[in-house]
């Protein structure tokens, strides 16, 4: 045999060998659920003496662990476990359980790299490969929630490396959102943020982002259950996961009551293609929260004000005179606002409750005043003169087409909460207001028992605002109804725009079942995981109103539920095949821009423009067309308006 190919098998075998070695080290771990005659028993060493009848059990009952310190760094291989020898819930206590491995003695540079999924077997040892190329210090297992980390023996099997990140564990091909805290502490409240470390890895396996963040809970009633939402905030801007902007602050909304854990994710696409000039950024990620598997969430934007986002001028403490006070402002029509600190919201002339979002801390107070008189002249028109009073009318401080896509869009999706939460902002030197973004829908598309089933509802009355729903102040309801049905000129308003979404923006039944159930093929494997953390499929949770015992079956409910509302919407709201929103640009060398029968600005004007692309990334902004655009549609910017462009 050639000497050279004697070698190379000698050392791959070596090699083998060694990545099945045994590792040892000192055992460490949370304290040992109880002393005797002053001695920890059931201490981390028992998970490592080579007797099943021995186990390691811990004095908290979740968020704890038991592993090595190796003294040096190691590559994983392979990891064995086997469950305390407790023939009543033992078996069940290893599901879920967390392989993690760090570099640090804090564990905020802790990954997974394994999870298990099945029960162990008493007295026997299980084994797993482990496929990845990181090397670590410390290994430990985590028990998953209330289990006490009982377990019997541990195992781990490596080699000495240095070793690199070209391969990194995932349960799932979602993304992975890993949320390592100071000392372990789980946020606790909405104020209080806890130092962490948040590590992100994409869709390829790869580290999207390592760094410092802020954790702290987020929400109102979605808090008070088993399933928590956070908000991290970065150290510094980020653009995690390729998201349009670039900000500190970012979003894990739970679904807990959404067994489909998509219903934000569809109504934000039905957003899009209403027009909306902007719609929440949002990934399906699975979450852990210091080594605890917590299942699949929705990452996305935090609705505030910044590029990509609601995209107006962010005020500064000393914007409080002339055209600078009048704006960028971010409201709020919202249920919850006396839970607001005071000086943060105010209660309209009409009782309507409204939180300022921005400026931070509801502004100076100039700031202040300035807004909540304006958004008092916005309702006084609205109720005290006529609709077509060219100088007093609503119209003239209102953008209807906003308002219409924003009502539309939680009209189609059936949520009952619209008249709870209306987002809302003023631009600066801009005297109308503007709506959107949308936001919470995981009671929408008929998962609601106050208002189920939808369609029932709006039989006769075409709207759900007007039969049900949520009314924060008890007025806001009224005033939609004020617009929507007393206006008459609303109503050629809503059939323009379902038109143009209908004719130019895909907005039909195939189209947005196929975006559900492409959706559903993204989670199938990560919604078997969440459902085994919160293993809810067969109990009616939050304002579920049927029984909804499998993943499949919450999809094809809300497929069901489009093709209905749908069908049930565009017969009655004047759909008109003829009407578009979108005049052809033929080549990149046309001078004008042309859209809804509008100029929008020439290409060698004075008038700076920009683009976007439908998700809503910034591509282009000038006074001239500098590089060619790719056929498609976009949307352009100018002067004020919001167009949709098509380029052949």
């Amino acid at each position: 045999m050639n000497r050279n190919l004697l070698l190379s098998l000698c050392l791959l075998a070596a090699s083998a060998a060694s990545a099945q070695t045994k590792l040892t080290g000192t055992p460490i771990g949370s304290a040992g659920w109880s002393y005797e005659q002053g001695r920890e028993i059931n201490a981390a060493p028992n998970a490592f003496d080579g007797d099943l009848s021995t186990y390691y059990a811990s004095v908290d009952r979740s968020y704890t662990w038991v592993g090595l310190d190796l003294g040096k760094k190691h590559v994983i291989t392979k990891v064995g476990w086997s469950p305390r020898n407790d023939i009543y819930n033992g078996e069940k206590r290893t599901i879920l359980g967390m392989i993690q491995g760090a570099n640090q003695a804090d564990w905020l540079d802790a990954l997974p790299i394994y999870l298990i999924t099945e029960k162990g077997v008493i007295g026997h040892m299980d084994y797993a490969d482990i496929n990845v190329s990181r090397s670590f210090r410390y290994v430990r297992y985590i028990g998953p929630h209330d289990a006490r980390c009982n377990i019997a023996e541990l195992e781990f099997y490596g080699y000495e490396s240095e070793g690199d990140d070209s391969r990194l564990f995932r349960f799932t091909e979602l993304p992975m959102v890993v949320i390592n805290t100071k000392d372990g502490v789980e946020p606790f409240d909405k104020e209080t943020e806890i130092p962490s470390n948040i590590i992100i890895i994409d869709e390829n396996g790869k580290i999207d982002i390592n760094k410092p963040a802020g954790v702290r809970e987020r929400g109102n009633y979605s808090r008070s259950l088993p399933k928590k939402p956070w908000r991290i905030k970065f150290d510094k801007k980020q653009s995690p996961l390729d998201a349009p902007a670039e900000g500190k602050k970012w979003t894990l909304v739970n679904n807990y009551g959404d067994k489909s854990l998509m219903r934000n994710m569809v109504a934000f696409e039905v957003s899009r293609r209403f027009g909306a000039a902007y719609s929440p950024w949002a990934r399906l990620v699975e979450v852990t929260l210091n080594g605890e598997y917590k299942g699949v969430y929705q990452f996305g934007d935090q609705v505030d004000v910044r590029p990509n986002r609601v995209d107006i001028d962010e005020m500064e403490t000393s914007d409080i005179e002339g055209d600078a006070l009048t704006g960028g402002y971010l409201l709020e029509i919202d249920g919850y606002a006396d839970q607001e600190p005071a000086g943060e919201w105010f209660v309209s002339n009409m009782q309507m409750p409204v939180t300022i979002k921005s400026p931070d801390d509801g502004g100076t107070t100039e700031q202040f005043n300035y807004i909540k008189n304006y958004f008092n002249e916005v309702e006084k028109r609205i109720y005290s003169y006529e609709f077509t009073d060219p100088e007093k009318g609503y119209r003239s401080l209102f953008d209807i087409d906003s308002f219409v896509g924003h009502i539309l869009t939680n009209e189609l999706c059936g949520n009952h909460d619209q008249c709870w939460s209306i987002y809302c902002y003023k631009k600066r030197n801009d005297p109308k207001l503007y709506f959107g973004p949308v936001w919470d829908f995981d009671l929408g598309f008929d998962n609601d028992n106050r208002c189920y089933p939808v369609c029932e509802r709006t039989k006769y009355s075409t709207y759900l605002f007007t039969s049900a729903g949520s009314d924060a102040g008890g007025v806001t309801r009224r005033m939609v109804r004020r617009i929507f049905i007393d206006d008459p000129a609303t109503r050629n308003e809503i059939s323009r725009i379902w038109s143009i979404a209908v004719n130019d923006r895909d907005l039909n039944i195939e189209s947005l079942q196929k975006f559900i159930r492409h959706q559903a093929e993204l989670i199938q494997d990560a919604q078997r995981l969440n459902f085994m953390r919160w293993p809810i499929l067969d109990q009616r949770v939050h304002e579920n109103p049927r029984d909804e015992p499998t993943f499949e079956i919450a999809v094809n409910n809300m497929l069901d539920f489009v093709e209905q509302r749908y069908t049930q919407l565009h017969g009655k709201l004047g759909y008109d095949p003829d009407i578009s929103g979108i005049t052809n640009i033929h080549n990149n060398n046309e001078t004008k821009l042309c859209v809804d029968g509008r100029s929008i600005c020439s290409v060698d004007s004075d008038v700076p423009f920009a683009v976007y692309n439908l998700q809503g990334v910034k591509i282009f902004e000038g006074k001239t067309v500098t590089a060619p655009l790719s056929p498609g549609l976009y949307i352009g910017k100018c002067g004020g308006n919001s167009v949709k462009l098509l380029v052949r």
